[in-house]
């Protein structure tokens, strides 16, 4: 008998805490009742629908959808919509289990198989905890009687009477397989989900999961190892009997382990209590310092209101006496009918000068004391951003730091960074960017959590620079937040294409990778036969490919990678009236030092050279970028000679006539021309020798990837 009370954890549904209701098995090989996979994608939908509030379904108190972003909302809302009839549709679901985005595939939740076996065993665990409660025959005329048996193929319960009668001996019912009574009736043959009339015969050893014949013949499984289902049922039957008899013989071990967990459980109890005290103590510190210093900042403000209002009110009786018969008006008309000249002399002088200084008060009347309190104002901005960052600092938790040599921005930022131990101590990280501006230092930052250690952020402006920073956290505890790097965006939006193999291009020559993204000229046997023909002064031909897109408007960037054996490549731009003339420039087969009315080697062909070109490129190679002579002093050679970048982008501004040339790593303008753009605009490069051009890659986001465990 199995202890069904022990393994009831193993029976909860991760999303419904309740027991499995027609458990569904993930590709992360999770289980998840069929309705809580239903109602979670549902209720991502009504997220995203709504703004992408992050929020539970509400209409349904079983469910409890665990999302630990708004990103996670944004990027099934994405990724689980078709763009064109050309893409398949692909459904992301977020595992309540392990917390990851799983690709449920084209057909969604229609491709998961039932967990039959899983449900068996919550049905048995149902039956002990019921054992009360009796399941009655369903075909028993009122009153019904208790039932005996369960029939699997009829999918229906009996008591013994009513078993014989509809199973009677001889007959084809009576092969049927019955079972003990049982409200759970399960298919006799686990059927292919992809290929609903087929049974699965096969195990996919690299996806983990049963298949039938026509998956393995033309379905998605048709590359992958597969084994058969009865090697499969050995091979999983004696691993998992092994473990368990492992397991067993380590009994003593596990009671050694749960007793020390149980003196841990007190330990922590006590020391979370401990930790409780000290943090209350620490913020009492804190309101006491905060009531000290707000005692003193409103006795401050009271002194000197009292002063203030102390000197009006003064003020204030000053001009009172100015009016008739009343102060130093009264006083000085009283003295006005003293008759004795001598009396009124010495009383009037210094009554006199009492009343031209309120003459003057007069005339120019100004207030004995301010009323604005500008200088009591107490700016909290730097506390408030202190406490704000107010946390648990452990010295166990490393500090995260980004690694610029993986971090990049291209069509979107991808940050990466590690911890100094090479060890993820952290749970989550918090990943924090701004956009870098010089003049306003109070840019908000915007944050972000991440479960692993790096992460693609979209939606930055271009032609600017961000700063990101990272943290690390611990259940409470966090890490001090990272160095800032700062990273800068293109300075226009990223223009996509791949290298053209048919217009123009020479397959004898260039070597095109499947992807058409990298080409490298190849020193084959016919250009030794062209260089044997060559006798003095030239050059062999340049070989020159295009992009398969052009640009008719509008500012564009693209970046590549030139290889750093690479002996000559020019890169550039080429108009759509040129590409012609390109693919059969004469000046490509020998040296303009070379041509017969040339009587002089002072280069001053090669600037005349340059100017009749059909095209604008730049030169690079042998670790070299050059600047072309128009730009640069002719007598300062060594001006025109940059080292190569690791990356070069080149922008195109259609609606200016320019074109620049950029370090790509970071985006400093390296050169800029104008150029023509009458016609449409396509990328262009040359080869010679042996030289190598590998386009960037775009930067998308990329999910869980499960590996085989067999």
């Amino acid at each position: 008998k199995v202890a069904t009370k022990s393994i009831e954890r193993e029976l909860i549904c991760p999303a419904c805490k309740e027991l499995f209701t027609h458990p569904l098995i993930l590709p992360c090989q999770h289980n998840v009742c069929h309705k809580c996979v239903k109602e979670i994608l549902f209720a991502l939908e009504d997220s995203s629908a709504d703004g992408g509030s992050e929020s539970s379904n509400q209409s349904s108190p079983r469910i409890r959808v665990f999302s630990t972003s708004m990103d996670r909302i944004d990027r099934i809302s994405r990724s689980g919509r078709k763009r064109n009839s050309l893409t398949p549709r692909t459904t992301l679901f977020p595992c309540p289990g392990c917390q990851h985005d799983i690709d449920l595939g084209e057909r969604g939740i229609n491709g998961l198989f039932r967990n039959f076996t899983l449900e068996t065993i919550v049905e048995r665990h149902r039956q002990a905890a019921r054992a009360a409660i009796a399941i009655m025959c369903d075909f028993c005329k009122p009153p019904p009687q208790e039932s005996t048996k369960s029939c699997m193929d009829c999918s229906a319960s009996y008591c013994n009477e009513c078993f014989k009668v509809h199973h009677p001996w001889g007959t084809v019912k009576a092969q049927h397989e019955y079972v003990g009574p049982t409200t759970n009736f399960r298919p006799k043959i686990l059927m292919c989900p992809e290929h609903e009339m087929e049974r699965v015969n096969m195990y996919c050893e690299i996806c983990r999961r049963p298949v039938c014949h026509l998956c393995k013949l033309g379905g998605s499984h048709a590359n992958h190892r597969v084994t058969t289902m009865s090697t499969a049922y050995k091979t999983l039957k004696e691993k998992l009997s092994k473990d368990i008899e492992y397991l067993i013989s380590k009994e003593s071990q596990v009671k050694a382990h749960i007793s020390q967990l149980g003196l841990l459980l007190k330990e922590t109890e006590c020391n979370g209590e401990r930790a409780k005290e000290e943090a209350i103590q620490s913020f009492e510190k804190l309101i006491n310092v905060l009531e000290e210093k707000k005692s003193a900042a409103l006795r401050a403000i009271e002194a000197s209101k009292n002063l203030r209002l102390d000197k009006l009110r003064t003020q204030a009786e000053e001009y009172q006496g100015l009016l008739e018969n009343n102060g130093l008006v009264g006083y000085a008309q009283e003295v006005l009918k003293e008759t004795d000249q001598s009396c009124f002399v010495q009383t009037a002088k210094q009554l006199h000068v009492r009343i031209q200084k309120a003459t003057e008060s007069l005339k120019t009347f100004r207030p004995a004391a301010e009323t604005s309190f500008e200088d009591f104002v107490v700016d909290t901005a730097k506390q408030e951003e202190i406490l704000g960052d107010l946390s648990f600092y452990s010295n166990g938790l490393e500090i995260p730091e980004i690694n610029e040599e993986q971090s990049r921005i291209y069509n979107k930022a991808v940050i990466s960074w590690e911890s100094p131990g090479k060890t993820d101590s952290a749970d989550i990280y918090v990943l924090e960017y701004r956009k870098f501006n010089r003049e306003e230092e109070n840019v908000m930052w915007q944050e972000v959590e991440v479960c692993s250690r790096s992460k693609v952020i979209s939606d930055l402006d271009d032609d600017s620079s961000y700063a990101f920073r990272v943290r690390g956290y611990k259940g409470s505890i966090c890490s001090p937040w990272s160095k800032e790097v700062i990273l800068h965006t293109p300075p226009a939006p990223v223009f996509s294409f791949l290298f053209d193999d048919k217009c123009g291009y020479n397959n004898e020559r260039l070597l095109l990778n499947p992807g058409r993204t990298t080409v490298e000229s190849r020193a084959g046997f016919p250009l030794l036969l062209g260089a044997e023909r060559i006798q003095v002064g030239c050059y062999t031909t340049l070989d020159y490919i295009i992009g398969d897109t052009g640009i008719a408007k509008g500012k564009h960037f693209w970046a590549f990678h030139v290889e750093a054996y690479s002996y000559l490549v020019k890169v550039g731009v080429v108009s759509s009236a040129k590409i012609q003339k390109l693919f059969h420039n004469t000046h490509d087969t020998t040296s303009p030092r070379y041509e017969q009315d040339s009587g002089h080697d002072s280069g001053s062909e090669d600037a005349c050279f340059d100017s009749s070109q059909p095209f604008t490129l730049v030169t690079l190679g042998m670790k070299k970028f050059f600047i072309p002579k128009a730009a640069a002093d002719p007598k300062d050679a060594a001006s025109r000679v940059l080292p190569m970048p690791s990356c070069l982008g080149i922008c195109l501004d259609c609606d200016n006539g320019k074109v620049g040339f950029y370090d790509a790593g970071h985006m400093k303008c390296l050169y800029e021309c104008e150029v023509d753009c009458s016609g449409i605009m396509y990328p262009a490069f040359a080869l010679m020798g042996s030289a190598a051009i590998r386009l960037e890659e775009a930067i998308t986001t990329k999910y869980l990837e499960y590996q085989d465990d067999l």
